[in-house]
């Protein structure tokens, strides 16, 4: 069983990345933190580099833990239901943000996707 958390580098994700170490140490359970990119841009502002990788493995040190960061084609969706289906997600932690309807439309729904098609709970969080 595992927690598993979207992240991003960003407030939202940084959000999200707090509560999944809370819910993990309180689970006592492994937490599995997700960052992906499509690789369809030439710079994705949501991969995180080699800098922002080693500091979060500074943080979720003293925890037992699996950082997934892949560039598979995935959208993000995609690749954290993979995730929680493969690590046996007991609970999947997103990041939120406000986005206009358009944006929706023409983006698509990270978070609405994972709200609707994760075989677990979803904990959803606003910075």
């Amino acid at each position: 069983m595992s927690v598993v958390v979207g992240y991003v580098p960003t407030k939202e994700g940084e959000t999200a990345l707090e509560h999944a170490m809370a819910e993990a140490r309180s689970r006592r359970t492994l937490l599995v933190v997700v960052n992906t990119s499509r690789g369809d841009a030439t710079v994705d502002q949501r991969y995180v580099d080699d800098e922002q990788l080693s500091a979060l493995e500074e943080r979720l040190a003293g925890l037992d833990h699996l950082v997934v960061h892949t560039m598979r084609g995935l959208d993000a969706s995609e690749e954290i239901l993979r995730v929680a289906r493969e690590q046996r997600a007991e609970l999947v932690v997103i990041g939120l943000r406000r986005r206009s309807p358009v944006g929706k439309l023409l983006m698509g729904s990270t978070a609405q996707r994972v709200l609707l098609d994760a075989a677990c709970p979803v904990l959803a969080v606003k910075p």
